[in-house]
Order: C-alpha cells, then sequence, then structure tokens
C-alpha cells in the first residue's frame, strides 16, 4: 500500500473520498457541456479538464463558510466546492433566467453566486486579482478572519492587474492566495513565450511574498499548499503566490483548433497523468475507493449531470425586457 498521505495533511478518508467525487462530477459535467455543443445546443464551452485536482484541492483547504472565491473561467471545481451545483452551472450553459451566475447574459466561465461568495468574474482575464486584493484588504480593515483565492492561468499571470494586485497586497500584508494554474498555454502561446523566468513562482519574491510551484495534477499536493497559505494569511502574515503544473487536455474553448498549435502525442502524453485517473488510482490504494463505491459515485453523478440538463434544457429564458434591468432606475 500507497503511504497515507492524506492522513498525514490531516483528511479523513471521508474528506478525501468527497474530494474526488467533487472532481469527477466537474469533469462529468464539462463532458456533457462538450457533447451538448456538438448537438448545437449550448453556445460555448470553456473547459475545466486537467485542472480538476488543483481546483478542488484547493478550495477544500479554505474554509468554505467564509472564504472568498474569485475564479477564473475555467473554475469549475472551485464553485462546486464553494456551493454551486451543477443544475446551476447547466443554466449558465444553456443560458437561461434562472442562470445565477448572469440570469443568461453572460458566456458560460462567469462565474458569480453571492450567498456562497463566489465574486463575478468579467470577461477581460485577470480583473479579479485586484478584486480579491481589496476583498482581502476589506476584511482586514474590518477585522474579519477571512481569506480570499483567486485564481487565473499563467498567461494572465503577464498582465498589468496581476502585478498591481501581487504589490499592493505585498506592501499592506493582505491575506490573499493568488494561485495561478499553469496549463502549458494561453491560447495558442505555450509557456515558453510567455514567461522569460523558469517558474510563474519565481514573481513571489518581487512582491515580499513566498512563492511555490506544486503538481496541479496532485490534489493532496495543492491542498497542502493552500492550506500552509490560508494559515499565514489568517495569521497576519501576508500573501502567497502558488503555481499549479498540470495540463490542458481539451482546446482552449469550443471555438479553437489546438491541432494548430500543440502535437497530438503531447496531448495523449499528458492524458497519463490525469487527476481522475492518478487520485482514483491513489485512492483504490488505500483501500477508500471500492468497486461498489465506484460504481455507485458513477451512478449517482450520471444522474445529476442527466437531471441538471434535462432541468437547464427545459428552463425558460430571459424576457427580452429584461435585458434593461440594472441599467437605468426603475
Amino acid at each position: 500500500m500507497a503511504e497515507n498521505r492524506h492522513k498525514s495533511l490531516g483528511l479523513s478518508d471521508e474528506e478525501v473520498l468527497d474530494m474526488y467525487r467533487t472532481m469527477l462530477l466537474a469533469r462529468k459535467i464539462d463532458e456533457r457541456m462538450w457533447l451538448l455543443n456538438r448537438a448545437g445546443k449550448i453556445p460555448f464551452v470553456i473547459s475545466c479538464q486537467g485542472q480538476e485536482a488543483a481546483q478542488v484541492g484547493a478550495s477544500y483547504a479554505l474554509d468554505r463558510e467564509k472564504d472568498y472565491a474569485l475564479p477564473y473561467y475555467r473554475d469549475m471545481g472551485v464553485v462546486l466546492s464553494f456551493g454551486m451545483t451543477a443544475q446551476d452551472l447547466m443554466l449558465s450553459g444553456f443560458a437561461k433566467a434562472e442562470d445565477p451566475n448572469s440570469g443568461g447574459r453572460q458566456m458560460p466561465g462567469h462565474f458569480g453566486q453571492k450567498k456562497n461568495r463566489i465574486v463575478t468574474g468579467s470577461s477581460p482575464v485577470t480583473t479579479q486579482v485586484p478584486h480579491a486584493v481589496g476583498i482581502a484588504l476589506a476584511g482586514k480593515m474590518e477585522k474579519k478572519d477571512f481569506v480570499s483565492l483567486v485564481t487565473f492561468g499563467e498567461g494572465s499571470s503577464n498582465q498589468g492587474d496581476f502585478h498591481e494586485g501581487a504589490n499592493f497586497a505585498g506592501v499592506h500584508k493582505l491575506p490573499v492566495i493568488f494561485m495561478v494554474e499553469n496549463n502549458k498555454y494561453a491560447i495558442s502561446v505555450p509557456v515558453s513565450k510567455q514567461l522569460a523566468c523558469e517558474k510563474v513562482s519565481d514573481r513571489a519574491i518581487g512582491y515580499g511574498m513566498p512563492g511555490h510551484t506544486v503538481d496541479g495534477n496532485d490534489p493532496l499536493a495543492v491542498y497542502e499548499a493552500v492550506k500552509e497559505a490560508a494559515d499565514r494569511g489568517r495569521r497576519g502574515e501576508g500573501p502567497t503566490l502558488i503555481e499549479t503544473v498540470s495540463y490542458r487536455l481539451t482546446p482552449h474553448s469550443s471555438d479553437d483548433d489546438d491541432r494548430t498549435y500543440r502535437e497530438r502525442e503531447e496531448v495523449e502524453e499528458a492524458k497519463k497523468k490525469d487527476s481522475i485517473v492518478t487520485f482514483a488510482n491513489y485512492l483504490r490504494e488505500q483501500g477508500i475507493l471500492t468497486e461498489e463505491k465506484e460504481t455507485e459515485m458513477n451512478q449517482e453523478i450520471d444522474k445529476i449531470v442527466n437531471d441538471a440538463t434535462d432541468y437547464a434544457e427545459n428552463a425558460e429564458y430571459a424576457d427580452a425586457e429584461s435585458a434593461l434591468r440594472y441599467v437605468y432606475e426603475e
């Protein structure tokens, strides 16, 4: 039997099984959305596939009753962990009136849900970084004990918003966790053409915070790094930059043909490290994911995804007049 890593991190068998379940749910919703898109039923998909371990590992390291999440467009694993449902996500995919993110006004991936402290993202990338810093500043001023987690791709770490946000958080010692989900590509631009430094985490020193690079396919490694960062933030020691390295298993979006900029062999090779496979293997070795549990979990998730699809497909679209709401005073 492989060493019992989750116990040494203070995680129970039930907790790691729940982490896997959330990862698998994210994957199955994502796969269904691709099918719906190719069938002409939903207009757009921007995928989480290959990054679920980092998203779920990070979320489970936080206090999901009080901490804030400022996700980026791939973060299905984060928002499911923070309390969004498969139905919520499907309503967004079908752009229906009940979509909690935007009432069907935004493309999928623009997550926002006040009751779960998931702060609305915007279409220009990286704008969520200064927002996360502002929330952490407000919390510090009001002496509240929460941290904010902000996630973004490695391409976003080249945007001014990241550098301004990181600098401000470092100067004011704010409880922010900057988590870069490095999936090797900013749309078609490989990481070798994005960064002159070896790792994104090398940038942390410039802002007076620790920087860590961890295996983004290992939810336990990400959990450990984020837990430490959250504890630091709560102690008033300031922000942390964490880089999770994984691989984007799909094209950038349903409108992208990734065959134009990367070899199929590279993608196939990356699939061998897919966290859905490797973490399941770890749980099997530990005797936590039995055959019976796995069958039951797959059936349960299939039903959730089917029900969410049916509900969202049959839900009402927003009235055309509602486009004028929140624009003019009523």
